[in-house]
């Protein structure tokens, strides 16, 4: 059976490895980036508390040992579905099944302007620069003459107050208290402002009202103003504008409002959910495309529980792929045999800052706060970070910042060109 894996990510990574080296299988598993990202993990990195490589595991490394399963570096363009190809620009590949999970992207909501001039942090790569934009705004500080120019780059802006909107916030008003101080002491840092900014009325919605209570609180303890039903309109580089008239200088704005489904071409006909999503069946399969299946944030399967789809993080990702690859083990092409996906909510967190984070589990239905919850959050994040060596580094790399309140790797990074040689 010819399985094509569209995304290494959470879910078409588990996949890979639940039939990896299985009788009967050969997998081609295809994505744009030669390694696994820990997307939970992104933030740490553009606030110079990991390295990109601590939360990245090549893809090569973890199938050393495969028989069956074959990496492809390629942007996916569009499936031909009649043709049974994958069509991408490094080639066509043929399957007998196709399992999208190329996951979510940023969400704009069609501003272009947003687009252009704010930052996401879907990717190591723009959290690496966000990293090198924050870096390079208070070395221009350093020298600004300019008031209203001074305090653009003293001005951080978060829009989205969900967990990554609330972590981020809290690691830059971390670095502010911390970290900064002591790098720029020529710089006034009472004059900077992390600002979060969020749509409604409390930050972590999709969580319980005391850890949104209590996240709001730890937010406000560390210096960052929260500004809630506040609506961005506009962006253009040095203000942001939001629909109420509220103005706010600034020169960078780090945007977590919202995500789209990577939805590639071809699939003609399909009636995408909100968020760009893809309806399947509860066996993950595509509505009206035989043979091809979407797992994790690209998938939208209504249930009496979730109407508008599963929530889109990683243990549905993980636990999807896992129910599918356990059909196809047991049971192969022969769908009436198969069981349908059912999510086991294990509960939701979230983390502040240091001894700051707060937990929700539903069964028992459960709140808890503070350094217990925090160091429950740094536990479970370690356990699901791929590689010892990944592990045993960000571990030290916590540790080493839990001791000292500081971290080397605040580093700019700027592109070289060699002199032309003369002739």
């Amino acid at each position: 059976m010819k399985i094509v894996i569209a995304g290494a990510g959470f879910g078409g990574l588990r996949l890979a490895r639940m039939l990896n080296n299985k009788p009967g299988f050969e997998l081609t598993l295809v994505d744009r980036f030669n390694y696994h990202q820990f997307q939970p993990l992104f933030y740490q990195v553009a606030t110079a508390g990991l390295d990109a490589s601590n939360i990245s595991f090549p893809l090569r490394k973890v199938f050393q040992k495969s028989r069956n399963v074959r990496i492809r570096l390629a942007n996916i363009e569009r499936v031909d579905a009649a043709n049974r190809q994958l069509v991408t620009d490094s080639g066509n590949f043929y399957y007998d099944i196709l399992v999208l999970a190329m996951g979510a992207g940023t969400n704009f909501f069609g501003n272009a302007n947003l687009e252009r001039h704010a930052f996401s942090m879907k990717s190591t790569v723009e959290a690496l620069q966000i990293r090198h934009r924050l870096m390079e705004n208070f070395e221009k500080a350093v020298h600004e003459k300019d008031p209203d120019q001074l305090q653009q780059y003293m001005n951080i802006v978060v829009v989205g107050g969900g967990p990554t909107g609330v972590e981020v916030s809290g690691a830059i008003a971390e670095m502010k208290r911390y970290v900064l101080p002591k790098d720029y002491p020529e710089l006034d840092f009472s004059r900077m402002n992390i600002y979060l900014l969020e749509g409604s009325d409390k930050v972590l919605g999709t969580m319980s009202g005391k850890s949104s209570e209590q996240a709001g609180q730890y937010l406000k303890e560390l210096g960052v103003t929260l500004l809630t039903g506040k609506q961005v309109s506009d962006y253009n580089g040095s203000v942001l504008e939001c629909k109420d008239g509220t103005a706010i200088p600034t020169a960078t704005v780090i945007w977590a409002a919202g995500i789209k489904g990577h939805v590639p071409g071809g699939l003609d006909g399909l009636s995408l959910q909100r968020g760009n999503r893809i309806p399947v069946d509860p066996f993950n399969e595509v509505k009206g495309f035989p043979g091809i299946y979407a797992i994790g944030d690209l998938a939208c399967m209504a249930t009496d529980t979730n109407p508008n789809g599963h929530p889109q993080v990683a243990p549905v990702a993980i636990q999807q792929a896992g129910n599918l690859a356990q059909n196809l083990l047991k049971h192969g092409l022969d769908k009436v045999l198969w069981k349908p996906f059912e999510y086991y909510d294990k509960g939701a967190m979230a983390t502040v800052g240091r001894n700051k984070a707060v937990v929700d589990i539903p069964k028992p239905k459960w709140h808890f706060g503070g350094f217990l919850a925090w160091l429950v959050w740094m536990a479970l994040h370690l356990m699901l970070i791929l590689g010892v060596k990944n592990r045993l580094f960000v571990f030290l790399n916590w540790l080493y910042n839990y001791l000292t309140y500081d971290q080397s790797l605040r580093l700019i990074f700027k592109e070289f060109h060699k002199p032309e040689q003369k002739e």
